[in-house]
């Protein structure tokens, strides 16, 4: 569909921040409850409401109480059969009459595969800006550039490879739109039993919605590893040398931790380790309570991705690297001796409490 001038909506009328749901089997994804935290905050600031849209089949509707404990005040359900299964175009039809109906101020979305494809396809279809992989949210208080300015979104990314970042703004449409990086923003309390509005909304959607036909969704026999809600990340770089390590060495350490292994960008560009384990700009944000840096020199793109770690250790050669100048605790070592030996002593250390309980 074209863009059309029909379709744009006045800053005046603009009211709301809205987050799209991440629906996935039916289940509303963590990214969602990040995005409700965030967008309270904004809404705060602007003195509206948070309205979480739950796109789905009819079973989506359950999800709805979820939303209202992380804080959406209402709650717009677009629900339809044609909706059970994700696909771009009645999804993006569903979001974007919504839109046109309901006149929102913000939608966010997550930076996801769905995210990502049904975004920008909205943006396009309703005339207004979309910022992508936004790691920062706020709303101007007229301080900064034009006082003018003043109670527009400010969405902030990583630009020229994550050497500088950028803050953009949506002065002449609406909604103002961004997408948000999973893990970037805190996962908000859930409040238990918590209340809201909820709203069903009829899309309009027909059978000619559907332009493709889904024969088949097969799901991995393995669940993928979500390195974002680790607790604990040992996470190896190009001091590494090779695959070996991550297996023999990275992993028994983060299993005797409570936690996951993962990887700098160059573990994955060179086939050490799998891309879902990727930490970085252009892997995945986490914020993990340890942070175990081995052999990681701390590129701008990777510190990115895990410098909100509650507690950073970092293994290098290398002193005066970058990691080491982040990390609260520097070994300075060669990473194969140092993570083997560190393993050792933390598997004798829970022999000894096991021994001392029993005694």
């Amino acid at each position: 569909m074209a863009r059309n001038v029909e379709f744009r909506i006045s800053k005046e009328e603009a009211n709301g921040v809205w987050v799209v749901a991440e629906n996935r089997q039916n289940q509303v994804q963590k990214v969602t409850m990040e995005l409700i935290g965030s967008a309270n905050k904004l809404a705060a600031d602007l003195g509206q409401e948070v309205t979480c849209v739950l796109v789905g089949g009819p079973e989506i509707e359950k999800e709805a109480q979820r939303c209202f404990e992380y804080g959406a005040k209402n709650v717009l359900l677009i629900s339809d059969p044609l909706l059970e299964d994700f696909a771009s175009e009645p999804y993006t039809k569903a979001i974007t009459n919504a839109i046109i109906d309901k006149k929102p101020n913000i939608v966010l979305f997550g930076a996801s595969s769905i995210g990502r494809d049904i975004a920008p396809r909205v943006a396009g279809r309703i005339h207004t800006g979309l910022t992508a992989d936004c790691t920062g949210l706020d709303i101007d208080d007229g301080n900064n550039i034009k006082p003018e300015d003043k109670g527009l979104l400010r969405m902030t990314r990583p630009a020229f490879g994550g050497n500088i970042m950028a803050t953009i703004l949506i002065r002449e449409y609406r909604p103002q739109m961004a997408t948000v990086r999973p893990g970037v923003m805190p996962l908000p309390e859930r409040v238990r039993g918590a209340v809201g509005n909820l709203e069903k909304y009829d899309a309009g959607l027909t059978d000619a919605d559907m332009n493709i036909e889904i024969l088949k969704v097969e799901l991995p026999k393995e669940k993928p590893v979500d390195i974002t809600n680790a607790k604990v990340l040992v996470s190896g770089g190009r001091g590494m040398g090779g695959p070996e390590g991550y297996i023999t060495e990275l992993k028994p350490l983060a299993e005797q931790l409570g936690g996951e292994y993962s990887s700098s960008r160059i573990g994955v560009d060179s086939g050490w380790v799998e891309k879902n384990r990727q930490v970085g700009q252009t892997g995945k944000t986490v914020r993990p309570n340890l942070y175990m840096a081995c052999g990681i020199s701390g590129a701008i793109q990777h510190l990115a991705g895990m410098e909100d770690s509650e507690f950073i250790i970092a293994i290098n050669k290398d002193a005066a690297c970058p990691m080491m100048q982040l990390a609260d605790l520097g070994v300075v070592g060669d990473l194969h001796k140092v993570v083997p030996k560190l393993t050792e002593a933390i598997i004798a250390y829970k022999k000894s409490q096991s021994v001392g309980d029993e005694e």
